[in-house]
């Protein structure tokens, strides 16, 4: 008898960026059939205007930071003068060629990550799409078109991983030229004689580091006490003085009330009177989702007030045959949050085996210079949840460590926390050059529950940066 025929799983993926891609991936690994609807291109705003081109560009500002810092080293570079002397030359930026290098390199990316899901046999559609109720999307492949001009696509699964734009406030409306947001940076064509950065949050503080360390005259304007509010206080407070110790005009407690293009600049006007003028200013203020106009609420879809779509752990919303992914939704906005959820919710979907996101697991990282790479508790999280008498904390300053004195990088520190019972690593911070990567290995322990002693046991290369985190483990040696 023949075997009958098994008709294929239907997902349709709206959005391909960290999350879409990861789930179109996932499914088409496990055997379904995909298609993803993306309106700007595979890799979505995380590679073609905001993860790639930034940190791209934070890497470039590295490099010239690293340049100026070599002189602490007794590397000289020196160019005779007129009068025989040696006279250290100035570094140039030649911020269009690095901008067309960046935006190159996200297309590379974009067009690589493509590739991969043809290759996997996803079906690409470059359009639009919105729902039309739990198993039925309407797919355009013009912008802005709606209603009866689209295509409908029957589906048993739907992931909506479209992602969130730069917030824009109705007294500081981005013109692209003077007034920006943080994806039309990449249209300068050489430093601004002075940036204003309204918002301390992380892309705030990411760029106008980079910008400052890149020549640029560079005003911080920060609400808050503190720049980097979000992150561990310690940190923020190394950051912050960096950020001082570099010629930064870093501006607490000051809130924006208004950005004007004047003659030649722009014009901040501030809640208490006073005013910042500058030659560009741009505008981190946070993000806005982009779930109007898709369907959701009509679909049955529970949204917040911010618009974001409610998910649980695997990444399903309040209808069944529906999931959402990434900064569109009320979890963590980290990209590699996203491409979790995604591969989460697929796996989740098609009957596979599947493991809940645990945030509490998730390592993240500011890219300013130094770095800041969080994983788990910090103080704050328990102090909210008084555990604080629970648990114990030690901290190695960079400047006691051998390996961070020989590169001349000794701003920074390494702090872990630990349930004062067991000794379990429950949570760390790093603040150092690429702190990045040197985070792994307290995400190991957190994901795996180690105690301090397991952490302290293993072997570290001396001398080394991770030596730091080790040492800081044997501190909180429980008999």
């Amino acid at each position: 008898m023949a075997k009958a025929y098994e008709r294929k799983h239907r997902i349709a993926i709206l959005g391909g960026g960290p999350g879409g891609y990861e789930a179109a991936l996932a499914g088409a690994q496990l055997g379904a059939e995909v298609t993803l609807i993306e309106r700007a291109g595979v890799g979505g705003s995380a590679v073609l205007t905001d993860v790639v081109p930034s940190k791209s560009l934070i890497a470039t500002a590295g490099a010239a930071q690293a340049v100026r810092d070599s002189g602490k080293l007794g590397v000289q570079a020196f160019v005779p003068g007129s009068d025989g002397k040696p006279v250290r030359p100035e570094i140039a930026v030649n911020l269009a060629a690095v901008n067309k290098r960046l935006l190159a390199m996200a297309g590379a990316q974009s067009t690589d990550m493509r590739e991969k899901l043809e290759s996997a046999g996803v079906r690409i559609v470059h359009g639009s799409g919105r729902l039309d109720g739990s198993n039925r999307v309407l797919v355009s492949t013009e912008d802005g078109v709606s209603g009866t001009d689209f295509d409908s696509v029957e589906v048993d699964t739907v992931v909506v991983a479209v992602g969130a734009s730069p917030r824009e406030l109705d007294t500081a409306k981005p013109d692209g030229e003077r007034i920006l947001t943080w994806k039309q940076l990449y249209n300068l064509q050489s430093i601004p004689e002075h940036l204003i950065v309204v918002g301390s949050g992380v892309t705030g503080a990411e760029f106008a580091n980079a910008y400052r360390t890149l020549g640029a005259e560079v005003t911080l304007v920060s609400s808050r006490d503190q720049v980097l509010p979000g992150e561990d206080p310690d940190a923020a407070a190394v950051i912050e003085r960096e950020f001082k110790k570099i010629g930064m005009n870093v501006m607490s407690k000051s809130r924006a009330d208004a950005v004007e293009v004047v003659d030649g600049g722009v014009r901040v006007q501030l809640a208490d009177g006073r005013v910042v003028e500058g030659s560009h200013c741009l505008m981190a203020v946070g993000s806005i989702p982009n779930t109007q106009g898709l369907g959701l609420e009509e679909a049955g879809i529970d949204l917040t007030d911010s618009g974001h779509i409610r998910v649980n752990k695997v990444a399903r919303t309040t209808v069944p045959s529906i999931y959402a992914v990434g900064d569109c939704t009320d979890f963590f906005p980290l990209a590699s949050v996203a491409s979790m959820q995604g591969r989460t919710a697929i796996m989740h979907a098609l009957g596979d085996f599947v493991r809940p996101i645990d945030l509490r697991n998730v390592a993240s990282n500011v890219f300013t210079y130094p770095e800041i790479a969080t994983v788990g508790w910090n103080e704050r999280s328990l102090e909210d949840a008084t555990d604080m008498a629970k648990a114990i904390e030690h901290t190695i300053p960079l400047h006691t460590n051998p390996r961070a004195k020989m590169i001349g990088f000794t701003d920074g520190f390494v702090k872990l926390f630990a349930w004062k019972a067991s000794g379990t690593v429950i949570g760390g911070v790093i603040v150092a050059h690429r702190a990045s990567e040197l985070i792994f290995p307290l995400a190991l322990a957190v994901e795996h529950r180690l105690t301090v002693d397991q952490v302290a046991s293993a072997f570290t290369v001396y001398p080394s940066l991770t030596g730091a985190i080790t040492d800081a483990a044997r501190a909180m040696h429980l008999r």
